[in-house]
């Protein structure tokens, strides 16, 4: 899709995040709107291999998004993309629907993995990762964490193990918004900076602007190009981005917009 086209896919579904979720009373906008651009990128941006008329074709590349809480910016993408009909957003957490508060991979077409017991994405990809190998496929595995989800010690295990079997088709991009669920990652547990740690544990690391679309192409395009190793993408976003008034303050993690303030958070996202 041309960069303008992207631009406004990822307005529509700053939309649709705040929205859902609002209609909900619950979840996590906040987690959700930092990576919309990601997202974006990686499905109409010509990066990820998928087709929803075949959920499950063996050669697809897999997304797997282990801060599993940001589950609606992964429903608007799926429903986007031709996975189910967009409508079916407005039952975000409703009982009955698909779309539970953290993904569900045997409820919902699109979702490669169940997550939101954080630190576990990773390793989950690395299996996929290493399962192309032994199948003799060529697709690609991206996960994202958070930032904050890298205070998890399996996180850096599976980085480790990355490395050691040298598993240069799986990426990780760290939504790197500088805020979790109790205050800021610096203060809660500082592992600043992120890019040289990936490093020092042999990953291929890409520090870039997370809403800046071209940049953020650039990096995926350098991930599928590297070799011999994985590769880290240290994506730095504003949480909430979008919503001036939920950007600089934690505490909207977990908290749905009210209802009388939508209208000012959709009327800024325009």
């Amino acid at each position: 899709m041309p960069a303008v086209d992207l631009k406004e896919k990822a307005r529509l579904i700053r939309r649709e995040i705040v929205e859902s979720t609002t209609e909900a009373g619950s979840g996590h906008p906040s987690s959700s709107l930092s990576a919309v651009e990601l997202m974006v990128g990686l499905y109409f941006g010509g990066v990820l291999r998928y087709d929803p008329k075949r959920p499950h074709w063996p050669d697809r590349d897999r997304f797997i998004l282990s801060k599993g809480h940001a589950s609606p910016i992964l429903y608007a993408v799926l429903a986007e993309a031709g996975y189910f009909p967009t409508s079916e957003l407005h039952t975000l957490r409703k009982l009955g629907s698909p779309l539970e508060g953290h993904p569900n991979m045997r409820r919902l077409p699109g979702v490669e993995a169940s997550t939101g017991s954080l630190g576990q994405g990773l390793s989950i990809g690395l299996g996929h990762a290493l399962a192309a190998r032994v199948d003799g496929r060529s697709y690609h595995v991206w996960v994202m964490l958070g930032d904050g989800e890298c205070d998890e010690g399996q996180v850096w295990e599976a980085a480790m193990a990355g490395h050691q079997f040298k598993v240069d088709n799986l990426t990780a991009i760290v939504d790197n918004n500088r805020m979790q669920q109790s205050g800021m990652v610096a203060d809660v547990m500082n592992h600043m900076p992120l890019a040289e740690k990936w490093r020092a544990f042999g990953w291929h690391a890409i520090d870039v602007d997370g809403h800046d679309q071209d940049a953020v192409l650039k990096a995926f395009a350098e991930a599928q190009a590297t070799k011999g190793k994985p590769t880290a993408i240290i994506a730095h976003t504003i949480k909430g981005k979008g919503v001036s008034f939920m950007e600089p303050d934690y505490t909207w993690h977990g908290r749905a917009i009210p209802k009388e303030q939508e209208a000012a958070a959709l009327k800024e996202i325009g």
